[in-house]
C-alpha cells in the first residue's frame, strides 16, 4: 500500500501513483528526466549499469529512483553506497529535497545516521565506504552503488549478499576509472542480465559543446575519454596497454626451472 499524508486531518491516506516513474518523478519531485534519465527511471530490469558523463545528473536520477522506490513500496528498503561517508551524505541530501516535494518533512530511521524514513515504513540508507562496518542489513529492496569504479571489490562483494532473500534490484552508477575492478568487469564482462546504459558527455543536452572543447584542450586525450566519453581507458601511468599485458600471458610455457 502507498500512503500519502493528509496535512490538514495530520493522518495518512492511500494514493493512486502512475503506473510511469518518469511521470511520477516529473509531477510529484518537480524533475524533468531527459531521455536517458527517464530510461534509467522507467526500467524494471534487475541489474543496472549506468555508466556516465561527469556532470551528468546521476546521483540526482537515482536519488529520485530510491524516492520513488520508497514511496511506492511501504516497508522496503534502499541502501546506498559509495567511496565514502561523505558521497553518500552527498546522495541522502538530494534524496531529502525529493521527500520534502512530497509534503513530508524528513526524519532518519532512529538508527542510522544517514537515512530516511517514510510514513510508510519504508527506508532509504547511505553506507560509508567501509566493508566493515557496513553488514547487518537485509532483504535490500534496492541497492544502490554510486561512484561505482571506485568502490572496492571487497566493499562491493560484501553488499551483494543483501540481496539473496528480497530478490532485489542492483543498480552500479560511475564515470569510468580504469580497466579494473567489478564495474569494469560487469560493462565488458558481466553477460546479459546486466541493462547497459551509457551516456557520453556529447549526447547530454546540459553540457555545452564549448566547454567540451576547452577541457579536450586541458587534459590528456585518454583522460578527456575517460571522464568525458564513457571510455574504460588504461592508466596514463601504464608502461604497456592492459590489452598487450594479456595477450602475453599464458599456461603454455614450461617453468624455468635453476638449480
Amino acid at each position: 500500500m502507498v500512503w500519502d499524508i493528509d496535512h490538514d486531518n495530520e493522518r495518512r491516506r492511500p494514493v493512486a501513483l502512475s503506473g510511469d516513474p518518469t511521470e511520477w518523478v516529473r509531477e510529484k519531485l518537480g524533475f524533468s528526466a531527459d531521455a536517458l534519465q527517464a530510461r534509467v527511471l522507467g526500467t524494471s530490469s534487475k541489474r543496472g549499469l549506468l555508466n556516465c558523463t561527469r556532470q551528468w545528473g546521476k546521483s540526482t536520477i537515482t536519488a529520485a529512483k530510491a524516492v520513488h522506490q520508497a514511496w511506492s513500496t511501504a516497508e522496503s528498503l534502499t541502501l546506498v553506497v559509495s567511496p565514502s561517508a561523505r558521497q553518500s551524505g552527498e546522495f541522502l541530501r538530494k534524496a531529502t529535497g525529493f521527500v520534502r516535494r512530497l509534503g513530508i518533512r524528513p526524519k532518519g530511521d532512529g538508527d542510522n545516521e544517514m537515512s530516511l524514513e517514510l510514513p510508510n515504513r519504508s527506508r532509504i540508507v547511505g553506507l560509508p565506504g567501509n566493508e566493515a562496518t557496513i553488514r547487518g542489513f537485509s532483504a535490500v529492496s534496492l541497492l544502490l552503488v554510486d561512484e561505482a569504479a571506485r568502490v572496492s571489490d571487497d566493499l562491493y562483494l560484501a553488499v551483494r549478499p543483501m540481496l539473496a532473500v528480497s530478490d532485489g534490484s542492483l543498480w552500479l552508477m560511475s564515470t569510468p576509472f580504469g580497466k579494473q575492478g567489478f564495474f569494469y568487469e560487469a560493462w565488458a564482462h558481466g553477460g546479459p542480465q546486466w541493462e547497459r546504459t551509457r551516456a557520453p558527455a556529447t549526447e547530454c543536452p546540459r553540457i555545452r559543446r564549448e566547454f567540451l572543447e576547452e577541457e579536450r584542450a586541458t587534459m590528456a586525450e585518454r583522460r578527456f575519454r575517460q571522464e568525458y566519453l564513457c571510455e574504460f581507458e588504461d592508466s596514463v601511468s601504464g608502461v604497456f596497454q592492459s590489452g598487450l599485458v594479456e595477450e602475453a600471458i599464458t599456461d603454455e610455457v614450461e617453468p624455468l626451472w635453476i638449480g
